[in-house]
């Protein structure tokens, strides 16, 4: 249950909505509850009066009265359906947002190594089965657990009120002992099992993602047949599994439901020899067994979502493990600190080791101060660690030994990530209150304002999947211009004109230049002309 706490919080802050998705549960089940004992009763006394017309006596029957009773609890329970269905699945669209903005945001803050553990198809997994896991926290648990606790206490003091404590009582335990086989007794016997599985299913998903990645090798080497069959294997364990949690659920629903008759049956039972002492009439004899059978449906819903309790608690504790809760941060190696400056402080590097744990370090003993509004070069060939620079600089990747004291930063690495939205958007992302004036001055330092004034939206031309419809040297441009429009003190640029021809570079080169007057620039390239003109170079080999 630990591994859920996290997510239960931040469901919880929708309590408002909860409620109200919760009242309407239970107007619904109501509703549906009161239609069945409504009829019931009024079957048996038209029943009944019709007995009495036959054998010649006078007897009378209220036809309005029950009659305007049902068509109010069936139109009534169908407007409560259509509410309840559009509000909580909404609700749940919302809830799952928030889960997964937390996600994204606690990934953010943890580090680029902690990450780059686990593969796309991992992250695609997490994503989207493993979020999409925990809907059923309020929907399928929370909620119908509730309200059928809630429902039953009810109908045990409908049936107090109508037929004797000791009827309420017996129907009492009968119910509670159906609620406990819907919920806890499925629980039990299938959390470790459907854990397993949703372990199991979330590597299968991984292997089959990375199988048809690498379909091209595969085949090469001739085993493209034996890993199938591996995957067939595979998925032929999991559905043996997955028929095992479905017959443990099928049989505590069948149970659940005997023991939801079984208490109609004996409340029928009981209730006789109050119809013979004069206690009750007829129809209202008849009212609290049907009644008791319009539980079905509430306790029909618990044993599946019960059933998935383990699934939903394995994939939340992935979650957590991959920075889904507020726990420990991805500690750094003995020795090394981080610390944030406040802008208008140096950027220092003591006695750095710079690298990738379980690695030589690429930069060891290494010490640097650069002064608020300086610029540094960095200068390397490929795999001279320029970029394991710029991203400890950024705080991507951490020390490995020494100490770091840097202000907030804006950062432009060295792949080009255009998102699939519009102009505006991916430019928003440097600086969210930006206005379309600045966004049109920084496309024009860069000479992009031509390009998208041609079409037909301006800054809410859409840009297509990854940027598709630019080029690379536009697509680079663009995500420059978003790091530009960020006010950060310090700007971390690796390659920053990948694919710009160089008439392009020479004329913007400047302009960006003097837009970064003031603030403090570390430039990274792979030889002097891939740089902004620094005061300082270091060059790395």
């Amino acid at each position: 249950m630990h591994e859920l706490r996290p997510w239960l919080r931040l469901i919880f802050r929708h309590r408002g909505g909860l409620v109200l998705g919760a009242t309407l549960i239970l107007a619904t089940l109501l509703c549906g509850i009161a239609l069945l004992a409504v009829s019931g009763w009024f079957l048996t006394e038209t029943a009944v009066v019709g007995l009495a017309l036959a054998a010649g006596l006078q007897a009378t029957i209220n036809l309005y009265v029950p009659g305007g009773a049902i068509r109010f609890f069936a139109v009534a329970r169908t407007v409560f359906r259509y509410l309840e269905r559009v509000y909580n699945h909404n609700l749940v669209l919302q809830l799952l947002t928030d889960i997964r903005v937390a996600l994204f945001d606690r990934l953010a803050g943890a580090g680029h190594r902690h990450r780059g553990e686990k593969s796309g198809a991992q992250w695609l997994s997490r994503l989207t089965a493993d979020v999409d896991a925990l809907d059923t926290l309020y929907l399928r648990l929370i909620a119908p657990t509730a309200l059928a606790g809630a429902i039953t206490l009810l109908i045990a003091g409908l049936a107090w009120l109508l037929f004797s404590g000791t009827v309420a009582l017996v129907v009492l335990v009968i119910l509670l002992a159906g609620l406990l086989v819907a919920t806890l007794a499925v629980l039990r016997g299938t959390r470790r099992l459907s854990s397993r599985l949703s372990d199991q299913q979330e590597a299968l998903r991984g292997e089959v993602i990375e199988h048809i990645e690498g379909y091209a090798e595969l085949t090469a080497a001739g085993r493209i047949n034996e890993h199938a069959g591996h995957l067939l294997a595979e998925a032929g364990s999991l559905s043996r599994a997955q028929a095992c949690i479905d017959a443990r659920v099928g049989w505590h629903n069948a149970l659940s439901t005997l023991l939801v008759n079984l208490s109609a049956v004996v409340a029928l039972w009981l209730g006789f020899s109050l119809f013979e002492d004069g206690a009750i009439s007829g129809p209202v004899l008849a009212l609290l067994p049907i009644a008791l059978l319009g539980l079905g449906e509430v306790y029909g819903m618990l044993p599946e979502a019960f059933g998935k309790y383990g699934a939903t608690e394995a994939a939340a504790a992935r979650l957590n493990q991959d920075g889904g809760s507020r726990g420990a941060p991805v500690a750094s190696p003995t020795g090394a600190e981080r610390h944030e400056a406040a802008a208008g402080q140096p950027l220092t590097l003591t006695n750095a080791s710079i690298g990738h744990p379980g690695h030589p370090p690429l930069l060891a003993g290494f010490s640097l101060t650069l002064a608020p509004g300086k610029t540094l070069g960095v200068i390397g060939e490929s795999g001279t660690g320029k970029s394991s620079f710029a991203d400890t600089l950024a705080g991507v990747v951490p020390l490995l030994a020494g100490e770091l004291t840097v202000p907030p930063c804006a950062y432009l690495t060295q792949g080009t990530v255009v998102f699939e939205d519009t102009v505006k958007a991916n430019l928003l992302l440097g600086n969210p209150s930006a206005t379309d004036t600045e966004l049109w001055r920084v496309l024009d330092m860069l000479e992009l304002a031509d390009r998208f004034t041609r079409e037909p939206d301006g800054l809410n031309n859409w840009l297509g999947s990854g940027g598709n419809r630019l080029s690379g040297g536009e697509a680079r441009r663009l995500v420059l211009a978003r790091v530009l429009l960020s006010r950060a003190p310090l700007v971390i640029l690796d390659e920053p004109f990948t694919g710009v021809d160089a008439e392009t570079r020479q004329r913007i080169a400047p302009r960006v230049q003097r837009h970064l007057e003031g603030r403090t620039l570390v430039c990274l390239g792979h030889a002097p002309e891939a740089l902004l003109a620094t005061e300082r170079t270091l060059h790395l080999d």
